[in-house]
């Protein structure tokens, strides 16, 4: 989005590596430096079990919760928003895998794409953080600017499968991919 300033922050600065080891992101920042930011961001992945445990994440999230105008999470990440406690009570959405345990935070679970409910914006899976991106910029800086970050990044999905839901996947695919998981979500 034009104009947009990113930082992405964290307990200590530097490289922090996936689980895999494979990616590395680095902090600029630590969350301390950013304590009021217009827009906070929550992804989720593997080491979302650690981000439920860390109070000094979940206190930034509270603290920078008061003075952010919209507080999103794609994937896993709606879980930490909702141990912090700020999706108690509301509507919102992650991954198919961990879907329901929202409920253990008090969060009513939806199968939705992308989930308005006030400030609060939950993405499911990793690719429907594109979508959830594009609604906050149409909101934030109008449609024409969303369509042309659209047409910029050419997002123009076209999947060569109908399996992107566990509603519309063979019944094995979903049963093969709850068995590997360690989330374990109920069927």
């Amino acid at each position: 989005m034009p104009g947009a300033e990113i930082t992405f922050v964290a307990e200590r600065v530097g490289e922090h590596r996936t689980d895999t080891g494979r990616l590395g992101l680095t902090a600029d920042a630590l969350l301390a430096d950013l304590p009021d930011p217009d827009i906070i961001l929550v992804p989720g992945g593997p080491g979302t079990d650690r981000a439920l445990e860390s109070e000094p994440l979940l206190d930034w999230l509270r603290q920078a919760d008061r003075s952010s105008v919209w507080t999103t999470s794609v994937c896993t990440g709606s879980r930490v928003l909702g141990a912090a406690g700020l999706l108690t009570g509301r509507r919102a959405t992650g991954h198919w895998l961990s879907l329901d345990r929202l409920r253990d935070f008090g969060v009513e679970p939806t199968g939705e794409r992308v989930v308005f409910d006030g400030k609060y914006v939950t993405a499911a899976g990793v690719s429907s953080g594109i979508d959830m991106a594009l609604h906050l910029v149409g909101r934030i800086a109008g449609d024409e600017v969303a369509q042309r970050v659209q047409l910029t990044i050419e997002y123009d999905p076209q999947p060569p499968y109908d399996a992107g839901s566990p509603d519309k996947a063979p019944a094995e695919v979903v049963r093969t991919l709850r068995a590997q998981s360690r989330f374990r979500s109920a069927e």
